[in-house]
């Protein structure tokens, strides 16, 4: 057997029960295979501990990689307070994994010592998955230490409750907050991976006058709330406080560089006026503000699928994992589940879909080539078996 998966998912209120159930029903629809890998999408109500605990009483030794997010993606739509568990069986496929406790205290060496321990290999065509805290540490770091290896790459910055301050991930048999989860796939494996946004900028220009590390002090030198005020014309106190606090981050920054426009979203607007951010920007950048639109974004979703597709090659998917910005879930609250619906309409519904909602979106594009960061974009990450195998017609 070469690769095949399947997906689980539990409503129950208990997070331990809800674990084990999500991971029972996967494992019944694969049947008899071995399984090799496990990876988990949780919401933030539920205990991560508890709900890994669930997961290792129903599936033993097998390897874990999960995060938390605000609302569950499958290929049956949205849906909240649940666990998803999507498992792949294969004889052909080993994954290791592991969580480390300190990204939020040090992003560097909490990336260096993840790296160390892996020790993913480009030459034998390893797959590294990240999982990394949503809200604190310095997400950069995970592009740049790992920008210079050739290995496929993909992953997220775990999504939650930016009102409670924390997200969790989920390595092997460890799980916390404020920590880097990793799992690295080998065997007859490969990914295609996918990223695109649906937001546009405005031409509302202005300088980053004061950054103070994740933290956006002024723009032209006024707090940042000034320049909301002015352009969506709420006042600029309001800004800190629901709900205008919730959705700020349907207004990103877009960051003027010689090739493209980066976004940059905010994960709220501080009590001073001031952008909290998940990646440090330049200080005297020119940024632009950003909107969305909810044709953009499904727009969007059927041409991450298509890279996907294409950088996936002859082998059909298995699986397709939707890592998705959560200010995607705001701006969709009438169409809920349309993004899965778009990915669906390019791949067919006999693939399995999974994901959830994220602050920040990782991957290496295409290989070589650099790693990214990603804000308010839908990631689309197709898991299938190497090309020769699909040559010699084993699928």
């Amino acid at each position: 057997m070469a690769l095949s998966a399947a997906i689980g998912q539990s409503r129950l209120a208990d997070a331990h029960d809800a674990g084990f159930q999500a991971a029972q029903q996967a494992l019944e629809q694969l049947g008899r295979g071995r399984t090799a890998f496990a990876l988990v999408v949780a919401s933030h109500v539920h205990p991560a501990q508890q709900v890994l605990a669930g997961i290792n009483d129903s599936l033993g030794e097998t390897p874990v990689l999960g995060f938390s997010t605000s609302a569950e993606l499958t290929s049956q739509g949205r849906s909240q307070r649940s666990v998803a568990v999507a498992l792949f069986a294969s004889d052909e496929v080993e994954a290791r994994c592991g969580w480390w406790p300190d990204f939020v205290q040090d992003s560097r060496a909490c990336t260096f010592n993840m790296l160390k321990a892996l020790q993913p290999q480009a030459e034998t065509g390893e797959i590294l998955l990240l999982v990394a805290d949503g809200l604190s540490g310095s997400a950069e770091y995970l592009g740049q230490e790992t920008s210079q290896a050739g290995y496929a790459l993909a992953g997220c910055l775990a999504g939650g409750d930016v009102g409670r301050g924390r997200t969790f991930q989920m390595g092997g048999r460890q799980s916390g907050s404020g920590g880097l989860a990793a799992a690295v796939l080998s065997g007859n494996i490969v990914i295609g991976v996918g990223a695109e946004h649906g937001w546009r900028p405005v031409g509302a220009l202005a300088r980053l006058t004061r950054v103070q590390g994740q933290w956006v002090r002024t723009l032209d030198d006024q707090p940042a709330n000034e320049l909301y005020a002015r352009l969506f014309g709420y006042p600029a106190r309001e800004w800190a406080y629901s709900p205008l606090n919730d959705l700020v981050r349907l207004y990103p920054l877009g960051l003027h560089t010689e090739e493209d426009v980066v976004v940059r979203a905010p994960l709220r607007m501080e009590a001073d006026g001031s952008l909290r951010m998940n990646a440090r920007l330049p200080e005297g950048a020119i940024v632009d503000i950003m909107v969305g639109s909810q044709d953009g974004c499904l727009e969007a979703a059927r041409q991450a699928t298509r890279q996907a597709l294409d950088a996936l090659g002859p082998t059909r998917p298995r699986l397709a994992v939707l890592l998705v910005d959560v200010a995607w879930q705001a701006l969709l609250e009438l169409q809920p589940g349309s993004e899965v619906q778009a990915v669906s309409q390019i791949l067919g519904q006999e693939v399995p879909v999974i994901g959830g909602y994220t602050y920040g979106q990782v991957a290496r594009l295409g290989q070589p080539g650099p790693v990214h960061l990603f804000n308010q974009h839908i990631e689309v990450v197709l898991f299938g078996v190497k090309e020769i195998e699909v040559q010699e017609g084993v699928l």
